[in-house]
């Protein structure tokens, strides 16, 4: 339930409902989506790490301000430090559990794509699978500088892999930019596998492209719809 609560009130956000620098009211969200207030409130926390709330009084939240340019610049980072966490992990000669992992997480991707097309209930099931996989290559680097920097970088808005918008891009455009997107998962996780460094950092830091598409981000020059 809050899962799908946080989601709501993401796309809230992103249409332009709440808009920035409005205080979220816990009350209203609730009576707005027909839920109680204490799924709300338990939302709440977990949009401000992803940086789409800020502080706002002593225990409130507020809209934050920002553009897709912020996003999109800070996407094109988040590859290249992952990137170099799939480098790492490559290089590993204990990476084959992570692997294995890994090679699970793909089935779950290549299920939601399985029947041609997706749909807004496969929205949850993506954003668990696509950050369960960029979470296990970033902890299978053992890193723990690289770690803070990935995660700093994941509280720019619709930065974090786990983040997703469905709305933000029509679904038979999105579907396309997903599939590619899950083709680089499979590839980078063989040059894993074969512990090949260099074309696991190259294949990483290209995924920003079906990335940032997905989330309607290309290009880095639109606004956030206000």
């Amino acid at each position: 339930m809050d899962s799908r609560v946080a989601q709501r009130i993401r796309e809230l956000i992103v249409e332009g409902v709440l808009p920035p620098g409005s205080r979220v009211a816990e009350a209203s969200i609730a009576e707005r989506l027909g839920v109680s207030r204490t799924p709300v409130r338990n939302a709440l926390p977990a949009l401000a790490t992803e940086g789409l709330l800020e502080p706002a009084g002593k225990r409130g939240y507020a809209v934050r301000a920002f553009t897709t340019e912020d996003s999109f610049k800070a996407t094109e980072i988040r590859c290249v430090l992952e990137g170099y966490a799939a480098r790492e992990l490559a290089s590993r000669p204990d990476r084959t559990l992570i692997v294995s992992q890994l090679r699970e997480v793909l089935k779950e991707g290549d299920a939601i794509f399985a029947k041609g097309h997706v749909v807004k209930d496969d929205e949850e099931a993506y954003a668990r699978m696509n950050g369960r996989f960029h979470d296990l290559i970033n902890e299978g680097a053992r890193d723990t500088l690289l770690g803070e920097l990935i995660q700093r970088v994941y509280s720019v808005p619709f930065v974090a892999p786990n983040v997703v918008a469905f709305n933000r891009v029509p679904l038979d455009e999105i579907f396309p930019i997903l599939v590619s997107g899950h083709h680089q998962h499979h590839a980078i996780v063989d040059a894993i596998e074969s512990g090949q460094a260099d074309l696991a950092e190259t294949l990483m830091r290209g995924h920003s492209k079906p990335a940032a598409r997905s989330l309607g981000l290309e290009g880095g020059s639109a606004s956030v719809k206000e």
